[in-house]
């Protein structure tokens, strides 16, 4: 059984001008990127074919803070697929004033590789 040519079309990230790449792919290979302004438009479409990542953005519960909450972000870009998983892991998470940015949350957030790290600095109550 072969598989057929599809055309897809993504949105690139990967600078400030969000081209809108047409994507012809065969399965999970990727056979031609149009409409890219720039090489890193085929990067883009490549990793989003194969192994669409994302940096993820969140916050969690601050206990003893001057504020509830505290904005959380993934150190580097994980799966697309974990993104659920690790809502719900942020969703059950406190961490405890005093909070410095760039303090790892959670390490290896759900087996991604990546860690979860704190968006700012908060002292406590």
């Amino acid at each position: 059984m072969s598989l057929s040519e599809e055309t897809k079309k993504f949105l690139c990230v990967s600078c400030p001008v969000g081209c809108l790449l047409k994507v012809t792919v065969q399965g999970k290979e990727v056979l031609s990127v149009a409409d890219n302004g720039c090489p890193l438009g085929v990067k883009y479409a490549q990793n989003e074919v194969v192994n669409p990542v994302r940096t993820f953005t969140s916050t969690v519960r601050a206990v003893g803070a001057s504020l509830p909450v505290c904005p959380v972000r993934s150190r580097t870009p994980l799966p697309l697929s974990k993104v659920g998983d690790v809502t719900r892991e942020l969703a059950m998470t406190e961490a405890a004033a005093p909070i410095s940015i760039g303090q790892v949350i959670i390490k290896d957030v759900c087996g991604t590789g990546t860690d979860i790290i704190a968006s700012r600095s908060l002292g406590k109550r």
